[in-house]
């Protein structure tokens, strides 16, 4: 426990207290994750109390100390000069006075300290009051806290919209003011970011509250462009794409990181796509929205499994309504997808956002239910019968199975024999 980190660092004669987000989780009674340790011993004081632990930030004064089969991280109160980057302090000096430490941080309401017992929090900047009036709020000079590391704009949504809190007025005008600055933040923090804004809940809210702080234009144009694109009301009572997505987005429930981004750009295409003649139409918005799916993906540094899953979910979102009449085949194939849940769980959110009707998704739930309790498909035929048949191996041996295999889960195909002689047919031998 963190406690006796800090118990240990005072009986060594320094101060030591909980700091930051796990103050602020204790005085909501939210479960604490991270339980940070700001303390005025310098970095070689704490590792002579804890000899196993690791300089985890050698520019910062930032040690992790083994806590149990965890690791805590003990922070030395310092103060932070000059930030060029925008992302980390030119350079920090240590010192004793723990007011000066808080005053360098975030939000009021990640500024607290509180020490071992727990208690009331030590509150030099507000955060008490803020925490009880529902704000996030930069602390000292807004424009000045967000330019010392722009992602601090991000994190300020984030933390309002998962806290159900409002961004306070200043602190948003400045956010409007400084949104250009996001463009100089590093693709791969600003993609973990909104992955935490579309998974850690209230991912509606944190979108919502990304367009009216001017931040979404500037990260994600192409979700922007969603707003005030009608869709035919027939199927879409709800109203236009940006509604629609963001009403799947409030129903999201502790989503994979490819479910929530396969959300947010499952139309993605439709707005290039609009074409309004008899009614409505969006003809070739998946194909299109592939390649915005991608494109986005590759701006922010996804992974490769990641971004094949995004595009997956993106491509295959209409194909629901097209699983009744499938061939068998072809809906095996379907259902045997990577991650189909997420898939499953895509078309769920997309009926519910619109039409309500979930005949395709029960019928698909349930049959991918029998699929996994199904005996695997015995194959007619191996390569071995083949090369027994007269084939030389190679690369048309995969196409040549598959084709027996589709037509054999489709019935037409039932016997050794009858798979011989339709490959016979179908890929005739070549002459030797």
């Amino acid at each position: 426990m963190s406690r006796r980190v800090i118990e240990r660092l005072r009986r060594s004669g320094h101060k030591a207290f909980w700091v930051g987000g796990c103050v602020r989780d204790r005085l909501l009674n939210r479960p604490v994750k991270d339980r940070d340790v700001a303390t005025s011993a310098r970095p070689d004081e704490v590792a002579a109390i804890f000899p196993d632990a690791r300089r985890f930030g050698r520019r910062f004064g930032v040690m992790a100390v083994p806590d149990g089969d965890e690791f805590t991280e003990v922070a030395t109160f310092r103060r932070d000069h000059g930030y060029s980057d925008g992302r980390r302090p030119d350079r920090v000096t240590y010192t004793t006075d723990e007011r000066e430490d808080v005053e360098r941080r975030d939000f009021t309401i990640n500024g607290m300290l509180q020490g071992p017992d727990g208690g009331d929090p030590i509150d030099f900047v507000g955060g008490l009051d803020d925490l009880r009036r529902k704000i996030v709020r930069a602390i000292g000079d807004p424009p000045l806290r967000l330019k010392e590391d722009r992602l601090r704009m991000l994190r300020a949504v984030r933390f309002a919209a998962a806290l159900g809190f409002e961004i306070e007025p200043g602190t948003m005008a400045a956010i409007r003011r400084l949104a250009p600055l996001i463009d100089d933040v590093a693709a791969e923090r600003v993609r973990d970011e909104l992955a935490r804004i579309l998974t850690e809940g209230h991912a509606r809210r944190g979108f919502e509250l990304l367009a009216e702080s001017g931040l979404l234009g500037r990260l994600l144009p192409e979700v922007a462009s969603l707003k005030g694109v009608a869709q035919p009301p027939q199927f879409h009572p709800e109203g236009d794409v940006w509604n629609h997505t963001m009403i799947m987005l409030d129903r999201l429930r502790e989503p994979s990181r490819a479910l929530a981004w396969g959300v947010l750009l499952h139309d993605i295409g439709k707005p290039d796509t609009f074409r309004e003649a008899d009614r409505i139409r969006f003809h070739g918005h998946v194909r299109r929205g592939v390649e915005l799916a991608r494109a986005i993906c590759s701006r922010l540094r996804f992974s490769n499994a990641d971004s094949a899953q995004v595009e997956s979910l993106v491509a295959n979102h209409m194909k629901f309504m097209d699983l009744q009449r499938m061939r068998p085949a072809r809906l095996r194939r379907f259902l045997q997808q990577p991650h189909f849940g997420d898939h499953l769980e895509l078309h769920r959110l997309d009926c519910l956002a619109s039409h309500g009707k979930l005949e395709n998704h029960e019928f698909a739930a349930d049959r991918f239910q029998q699929l996994a309790e199904e005996q695997p498909v015995v194959r007619l035929l191996t390569g071995h019968d083949l090369i027994s048949a007269g084939y030389m191996p190679g690369p048309a041996f995969g196409e040549i199975l598959s084709a027996v295999e589709e037509r054999h889960i489709d019935g037409e195909l039932s016997s050794r024999a009858e798979a011989l002689q339709f490959v016979r047919d179908r890929f005739p031998p070549a002459a030797g």
